[in-house]
Protein backbone atom coordinates (compact mmCIF):
# COMPACT_ATOMS: atom_id res chain seq x y z
CA UNK A 1 0.00 0.00 0.00
CA UNK A 2 1.42 3.12 -0.73
CA UNK A 3 1.73 6.48 1.70
CA UNK A 4 0.57 9.42 0.84
CA UNK A 5 2.93 11.60 0.06
CA UNK A 6 2.29 15.16 1.73
CA UNK A 7 2.21 13.91 4.84
CA UNK A 8 5.10 12.84 7.35
CA UNK A 9 5.46 9.76 9.92
CA UNK A 10 3.13 11.50 12.56
CA UNK A 11 0.45 11.69 9.32
CA UNK A 12 1.35 15.45 9.98
CA UNK A 13 1.31 17.33 6.46
CA UNK A 14 4.50 18.03 5.05
CA UNK A 15 6.06 19.16 1.73
CA UNK A 16 7.81 16.65 -0.34
CA UNK A 17 11.60 16.98 0.12
CA UNK A 18 12.68 16.82 -3.55
CA UNK A 19 16.36 17.85 -2.65
CA UNK A 20 17.58 14.50 -3.70
CA UNK A 21 15.72 14.25 -6.92
CA UNK A 22 17.20 14.91 -10.08
CA UNK A 23 16.71 18.00 -12.29
CA UNK A 24 14.51 16.68 -15.91
CA UNK A 25 12.47 18.15 -18.39
CA UNK A 26 8.73 17.83 -16.72
CA UNK A 27 5.33 18.41 -18.61
CA UNK A 28 2.16 17.90 -17.91
CA UNK A 29 -0.85 19.07 -19.79
CA UNK A 30 -4.33 19.05 -18.11
CA UNK A 31 -8.20 19.43 -19.61
CA UNK A 32 -11.30 21.16 -18.21
CA UNK A 33 -14.71 20.45 -20.34
CA UNK A 34 -17.00 23.13 -19.81
CA UNK A 35 -20.77 22.79 -21.25
CA UNK A 36 -22.09 25.91 -22.66
CA UNK A 37 -26.38 26.46 -23.03
CA UNK A 38 -27.62 27.26 -26.47
CA UNK A 39 -28.13 30.84 -24.98
CA UNK A 40 -23.74 31.15 -25.05
CA UNK A 41 -23.03 29.10 -27.97
CA UNK A 42 -25.63 31.71 -30.22
CA UNK A 43 -22.56 34.29 -28.95
CA UNK A 44 -19.64 32.47 -30.71
CA UNK A 45 -18.21 33.87 -33.35
CA UNK A 46 -14.78 33.83 -34.83
CA UNK A 47 -14.15 30.81 -32.49
CA UNK A 48 -14.40 32.83 -29.43
CA UNK A 49 -17.52 34.17 -27.51
CA UNK A 50 -18.19 37.86 -27.81
CA UNK A 51 -19.50 39.75 -24.93
CA UNK A 52 -19.41 43.52 -23.31
CA UNK A 53 -16.58 42.33 -21.33
CA UNK A 54 -14.56 41.43 -24.37
CA UNK A 55 -13.82 37.89 -25.82
CA UNK A 56 -14.11 35.19 -23.50
CA UNK A 57 -11.73 32.46 -24.66
CA UNK A 58 -9.07 35.16 -24.90
CA UNK A 59 -9.62 36.03 -21.37
CA UNK A 60 -9.78 32.88 -20.24
CA UNK A 61 -5.88 31.83 -21.51
CA UNK A 62 -4.86 34.67 -20.02
CA UNK A 63 -6.33 33.74 -16.27
CA UNK A 64 -5.33 30.44 -16.79
CA UNK A 65 -1.74 31.08 -17.70
CA UNK A 66 -1.72 33.45 -14.77
CA UNK A 67 -3.14 30.91 -12.44
CA UNK A 68 -0.77 28.24 -13.11
CA UNK A 69 2.37 30.57 -12.60
CA UNK A 70 0.80 30.88 -9.15
CA UNK A 71 -0.20 27.38 -8.07
CA UNK A 72 1.93 27.25 -5.10
CA UNK A 73 0.22 30.13 -3.53
CA UNK A 74 -2.95 28.72 -4.29
CA UNK A 75 -2.26 24.62 -2.98
CA UNK A 76 -0.50 24.57 0.11
CA UNK A 77 2.83 22.40 0.02
CA UNK A 78 3.45 22.71 -3.71
CA UNK A 79 6.74 23.74 -4.71
CA UNK A 80 7.02 27.18 -5.93
CA UNK A 81 8.22 26.46 -10.24
CA UNK A 82 9.87 28.87 -12.67
CA UNK A 83 7.58 27.57 -15.58
CA UNK A 84 9.31 27.36 -18.74
CA UNK A 85 6.35 27.61 -20.87
CA UNK A 86 2.52 27.21 -20.61
CA UNK A 87 0.07 27.36 -23.65
CA UNK A 88 -3.79 27.18 -22.91
CA UNK A 89 -5.89 26.08 -26.02
CA UNK A 90 -9.85 26.47 -26.04
CA UNK A 91 -11.93 24.61 -28.44
CA UNK A 92 -15.79 23.84 -29.03
CA UNK A 93 -17.20 20.44 -30.08
CA UNK A 94 -21.21 21.01 -29.93
CA UNK A 95 -21.68 22.82 -26.35
CA UNK A 96 -18.45 21.41 -24.83
CA UNK A 97 -15.50 24.11 -24.45
CA UNK A 98 -12.85 21.92 -24.19
CA UNK A 99 -9.47 23.75 -22.61
CA UNK A 100 -6.17 22.11 -22.93
CA UNK A 101 -3.34 23.51 -20.26
CA UNK A 102 0.41 22.05 -21.26
CA UNK A 103 2.87 23.30 -19.18
CA UNK A 104 6.74 22.64 -18.65
CA UNK A 105 9.56 23.26 -16.79
CA UNK A 106 13.25 21.90 -16.46
CA UNK A 107 13.29 20.79 -12.34
CA UNK A 108 12.58 18.47 -9.57
CA UNK A 109 9.17 18.13 -9.30
CA UNK A 110 6.48 17.70 -11.66
CA UNK A 111 4.00 20.43 -13.03
CA UNK A 112 0.77 18.61 -12.27
CA UNK A 113 -0.43 20.78 -10.57
CA UNK A 114 0.16 23.61 -12.53
CA UNK A 115 -1.62 22.60 -15.52
CA UNK A 116 -4.63 21.23 -13.37
CA UNK A 117 -5.10 24.70 -12.03
CA UNK A 118 -4.92 26.31 -15.29
CA UNK A 119 -7.42 24.24 -17.11
CA UNK A 120 -9.22 25.07 -14.11
CA UNK A 121 -9.18 28.97 -13.71
CA UNK A 122 -9.90 29.44 -17.50
CA UNK A 123 -12.77 27.28 -17.10
CA UNK A 124 -13.94 29.28 -13.93
CA UNK A 125 -13.26 32.41 -16.50
CA UNK A 126 -15.47 31.19 -18.92
CA UNK A 127 -18.35 30.43 -16.62
CA UNK A 128 -17.78 34.30 -15.09
CA UNK A 129 -17.49 35.97 -18.43
CA UNK A 130 -20.81 33.88 -19.55
CA UNK A 131 -22.55 33.80 -16.71
CA UNK A 132 -24.99 36.73 -17.79
CA UNK A 133 -25.90 34.59 -20.65
CA UNK A 134 -27.22 31.64 -18.54
CA UNK A 135 -26.22 29.76 -15.28
CA UNK A 136 -26.96 26.70 -16.77
CA UNK A 137 -23.32 26.51 -17.51
CA UNK A 138 -21.26 23.03 -16.36
CA UNK A 139 -17.61 22.73 -15.94
CA UNK A 140 -18.09 18.97 -16.21
CA UNK A 141 -14.79 17.82 -15.14
CA UNK A 142 -11.04 18.75 -14.87
CA UNK A 143 -8.40 15.67 -15.05
CA UNK A 144 -4.57 15.01 -16.03
CA UNK A 145 -4.40 13.86 -19.81
CA UNK A 146 -0.59 13.34 -19.55
CA UNK A 147 2.54 14.01 -17.81
CA UNK A 148 6.45 12.71 -18.12
CA UNK A 149 9.70 13.71 -16.73
CA UNK A 150 9.33 12.33 -13.49
CA UNK A 151 9.38 8.53 -11.72
CA UNK A 152 6.82 7.65 -14.22
CA UNK A 153 5.28 8.61 -17.45
CA UNK A 154 1.31 8.72 -17.67
CA UNK A 155 -0.97 9.53 -20.71
CA UNK A 156 -4.63 8.99 -20.74
CA UNK A 157 -6.53 6.99 -23.27
CA UNK A 158 -8.52 9.51 -25.13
Amino acid sequence: MKDFSHLDAQGNPSMVDVGQKAVTKRTARARSLVVLPEEVMTHLESNDIQTKKGPVFQTAIIAGTMAAKRTDELIPLCHSLGLDNCRITITTDGHDAIVDCTVSTEGKTGVEMEALVGASVAALTIYDMCKAFSHDIVIKSTQLMEKSGGKRDFKREA
